[in-house]
């Protein structure tokens, strides 16, 4: 028997029809249809399905947008018995994960995720920077570059999404140093990223302490399924460990690598990649003996739920 874990993309995994495919399943349209219940300039339902993009992909908008697909998809995969064994998420991906974990309902994430979308596109304007991915490049090499870059402002480690690639963030000059400090220092490619802020760095402070106070008013349960955390790469305990833990995922590097590692080392063998993208399919290409699915067309979610579901409608 397979061991299987969802796992759940993050932000730049949206597209404009990210959701057509998922309009066959009632369960995903309810899901769906949640997004009306959030308070908004955009019909975020309209946006996810007709555009415009750039409206999609503003912070605020597109952070619930992405959660929803992730949450109607994963109603899908309920719905055909196709059952994981433990999960992870990609930096906003966590709270879908925390979601199939039942910590928190399809409400709650939706609503926090609205939040904390708004409050880091807040603290982006407040605190303009940017990000890079260093492809090619050891993490060790890229703090000593980042030591020397930190005196022009603030900058750090973002992700580290697999051996060869690392994602750094921060103040544009600080970034910029950085830059020009990695690509002495060996980086085989340095790609500037089309984000509006410095996510998962100091300069989102702001952003995690106004997430703190929607955060504590919110019920959290303890995990049903195993989730391992971005923040420490490990297993969460408790509903309150997790809330503490999305706090400090807002300033904190994304260990990614080191989560699949562990899950990789813990026998999961079968990754199926739940809501719109291949981001984290394609992170993974190169690991051997596991098996991918994903659930980004109508094409990959058959596929999946033939495999690995139980034939039960």
């Amino acid at each position: 028997m397979p061991k299987i874990a969802f796992l759940f993309p993050g932000q730049a995994s949206q597209s404009v029809g990210m959701d057509e495919h998922l309009d066959a399943y009632p369960e995903a349209v309810e899901v769906l249809d949640n997004l009306s219940q959030l308070q908004t300039d955009e019909d975020l339902r309209e946006l996810i399905s007709n555009g415009p993009e750039d409206l999609l992909t503003r912070t605020d908008n597109v952070q619930p947008a992405i959660a929803a697909v992730s949450l109607a998809t994963l109603a899908v995969l309920e719905r055909a018995g196709v059952v994981p064994q433990g999960a992870a998420g990609h930096s906003l991906g966590e709270y879908s994960a925390l979601v199939a974990a039942e910590v928190i309902d399809v409400d709650r994430a939706l609503r926090l995720t609205r939040v904390r979308g708004e409050l880091m596109q807040r603290c982006a304007d407040r605190h303009p920077g940017g990000m890079l991915a260093l492809l090619g490049m050891e993490v060790e090499r890229v703090r000593e570059c980042l030591e020397d870059a930190s005196r022009l402002g603030p900058v750090g480690i973002a992700n580290v999404n697999s051996s060869g690639q690392v994602v750094v963030s921060g103040a544009r000059e600080a970034l910029d140093r950085a830059k020009e400090l990695c690509k002495e220092s060996g980086a085989k490619r340095i790609i500037p990223l089309k984000v509006s802020g410095a996510w998962h760095s100091p300069l989102m402070e702001d952003a995690a302490e106004g997430l703190w106070s929607a955060l504590v008013e919110t019920r959290f349960d303890d995990p049903d399924l195993p989730v391992l955390a971005n923040v420490t790469a490990d297993y969460l305990v408790s509903g309150d460990e997790s809330r503490i833990l999305l706090r400090k995922q807002v300033v904190s590097p994304v260990m990614w690598a080191a989560t699949m590692d562990r899950m990789i080392d813990d026998g999961y063998d079968t990754f199926v990649e739940v809501g719109p993208g291949r981001v984290l399919q394609g992170l993974l290409r190169r690991r051997e003996d596991i098996s991918l699915y994903g659930t980004q067309d109508a094409d990959a979610l058959t596929r999946t739920v033939t495999n690995l579901g139980t034939g039960e409608r």
